[in-house]
């Protein structure tokens, strides 16, 4: 029998907690780990938890104590209403299984001060893995298997194959239970593990480490194309609307490196995105309007600003339409301040400070058909106004219009006034100050 067992993952002095359900993979982890803690001057306790999903369960409970408590290992127990909380959660029992025995381990693990967590996972398990993912279509990191480590957690038995665990238990009188459910073939797995797996061992006895070994070989082209598209990633800038990155340069990028990125900044910008998602956020980015958006999950938005594509919160309603009234107050983004006034010789200060005619006015977003004249140029819808500018479609309807109560736009916040609603030299007129200022 070869030793593929990975000591190597366990740093000298550390504690390790052993996923321990009583089966044959778990009595070999936890007994190959006992073997090698003096030697690699480490520390090892055990969790196993109660799952309460057989009529078995006790049984298994009762084996790991009675077997813990003969060899000074030090256990703990956790149990939980597995088909409960799948409920609560809309999760399959399977998964709701998981994530509350994960929850077990790391919440053992924190009490006991455990800088580990030692899971059973084999070869068997990482070639089955492989082929799960293979049929449900997943891409490259689905086919990369089961990893070494993930954070805290390891897996120092990938390269051990079933038959190695089963020898070594034979050889050393090593007892385990059997769990019943794991030869129920409703399971996908279960099916991988005794139909299809077999069926690959006739066609090559050495099928299950082949695959491993190819799994491996993806993991490390994962890697590199992971780090490429991090690098790509790292180009993005934070802004006042969000992550932004230039359009072009996802464009321009190997399509394999360009999706790696969009997925690394969703997940900055808070929120995930799926393959077909990707694949249309690159097509966002590649593509030639200028204001597309796309929705993300978690309240997250990707949007063409011009040259760049942005990902942040989804553009808020605008602001209400509003009276203006003499005062200080805002509309959004912006602050204005009103005053009663003379007007000056020159009633137009810059854009953002001028003096209208008195009237009624409101403070409103932008209505189809709005237009203004700015100075002597000739006048333009409010909408060309903005396209000129290369203001991006998710500010357009937060940006103030000023409307008169003939209906028309009087004035444009950042813009200006028009021209024909500016007050005259020497009368009555409302001094305006219009600026955007975003409340931290």
């Amino acid at each position: 029998m070869s030793d593929c067992f990975r000591y190597d993952l366990i740093p000298a002095g550390a504690r390790v907690l052993c996923a321990l359900s009583g089966g044959a993979d778990s009595m070999y982890l936890l007994c190959r780990l006992l073997e090698g803690a003096e030697r690699g001057n480490y520390t090892v306790c055990a969790a196993h938890f109660n799952h309460g999903l057989r009529p078995t369960a006790g049984r298994d409970e009762d084996f790991v104590r009675m077997w813990c408590a003969k060899r000074g290992v030090q256990l703990a127990v956790g149990r939980g209403d597995v088909r409960a909380f799948a409920a609560r959660q809309g999760q399959s029992v399977e998964e709701g299984a998981r994530v509350l025995r994960y929850s077990f381990l790391e919440e053992t693990a924190a009490r006991g001060d455990c800088a580990l967590i030692a899971t059973g996972h084999h070869a068997g398990d990482n070639a089955e893995t492989v082929l799960m993912n293979l049929i449900r279509g997943s891409g490259l990191k689905g086919l990369t298997g089961i990893p070494e480590r993930r954070g805290n957690i390891i897996r120092p038995m990938l390269a051990v194959s079933r038959a190695d665990i089963e020898h070594y238990l034979a050889a050393n009188g090593i007892p385990h239970v059997e769990d019943e459910s794991n030869g129920d073939q409703s399971y996908t797995r279960n099916k991988i593990r005794h139909r299809l797996i077999p069926l690959l061992e006739e066609l090559n006895p050495r099928a299950a480490e082949h695959i491993c070994a190819a799994a491996a070989r993806l993991r490390e082209d994962e890697a590199e194309l992971s780090r490429q598209g991090a690098a790509l990633a790292a180009g993005a800038e934070e802004g006042p609307d969000g992550l932004s990155i230039p359009a072009g340069l996802l464009a321009g990028a190997p399509r394999a490196i360009a999706l790696r990125t969009l997925a690394l900044l969703t997940e900055r910008a808070g929120s995930a995105a799926d393959a077909g998602q990707l694949e249309s956020l690159l097509a966002l980015a590649a593509g030639d309007d200028p204001s597309a958006r796309l929705d993300l999950p978690g309240g997250c938005t990707a949007r063409r600003e011009y040259d760049r594509l942005v990902f942040g919160a989804r553009p808020a309603e605008p602001p209400a339409p509003m009276k203006l009234t003499a005062g200080q107050f805002r509309w959004g983004d912006w602050r204005l301040t009103c005053t009663p006034a003379v007007s000056p010789p020159k009633p137009y200060v810059d854009r953002t400070e001028f003096f209208l005619r008195p009237a009624l006015y409101t403070v409103r977003s932008r209505r189809e058909g709005d237009e203004v004249r700015l100075g002597l140029r000739p006048t333009k819808t409010v909408k060309k106004l903005m396209i000129e500018e290369k203001v991006p479609a998710a500010r357009r309807e937060r940006i103030p219009v000023l409307a008169h109560s003939d209906g028309c736009a009087a004035a444009l916040g950042g813009f200006g006034p028009d021209a024909r609603y500016l007050a005259h030299p020497g009368q009555s007129a409302l001094h305006i100050v219009l600026r955007e200022e975003k409340e931290l």
